[in-house]
């Protein structure tokens, strides 16, 4: 229980430092830059991970069924987000870009250390299946909303590159289908 406490206070405290540093450019407080990170999934699941994280260090160590099932969602999106980082944006835009800085939190060391911290610490409830199609909610959404954004409305740069060609379909596909595998692998390891 005690290193579930350290890991989730870790999570929750870097995960604000690393969102509050959004908010800087230049050595300046730069409310616009900050918001604009928002829009992206990796700001949003770390964001989830690091607020699912507090909610589990609130009510440790009988945390209710609806907390630990956010915290599995929340395992779940930040996931996605480094498999993502490391199969597809890696090998497109450079791994040294995309692991170094606070996005080497928000990439790979937050996001793991939330999978981690879900599937061998917080042993508190049984996952059945249906919780693999409920947990690929946020990238069922998210999807929507980037789709909006990029293809329909037009006010979003393809900053992650799902629109090459006009390939949108298959990325929206292939997203879906991933973050729920991503859900059931996750599901998968707890249950062991």
């Amino acid at each position: 229980m005690i290193l579930d406490r350290l890991v989730n206070i870790f999570i929750f405290v870097f995960t604000v430092c690393a969102v509050i540093s959004c908010f800087r450019n230049d050595g300046r407080w730069d409310l616009k830059t900050g918001l604009q990170a928002l829009r992206y999934f990796t700001i949003l699941s770390n964001l989830f991970a690091g607020i699912a994280s507090l909610l589990i260090l609130i009510t440790l160590p009988f945390s209710p069924y609806w907390i630990w099932f956010i915290k599995y969602i929340a395992a779940c999106s930040v996931t996605v987000t480094f498999l993502t980082v490391m199969l597809f944006l890696g090998p497109s835009f450079g791994y040294k870009a995309l692991l170094s800085g606070k996005d080497f939190y928000l990439h790979l060391c937050g996001p793991l250390l939330t999978l981690l911290s879900f599937v061998f610490l917080e042993r508190f409830y049984a996952l059945p299946f249906v919780t693999s199609l409920l947990g690929v909610i946020p990238v069922i959404v998210y999807g929507l909303v980037y789709l909006f954004e990029v293809v329909i409305a037009g006010r979003w740069d393809d900053f992650y590159g799902y629109n090459r060609s006009g390939k949108w379909p298959v990325s929206m596909v292939a997203m879906y289908l991933g973050g729920f595998l991503v859900c059931v692998i996750v599901r998968v390891l707890y249950n062991l």
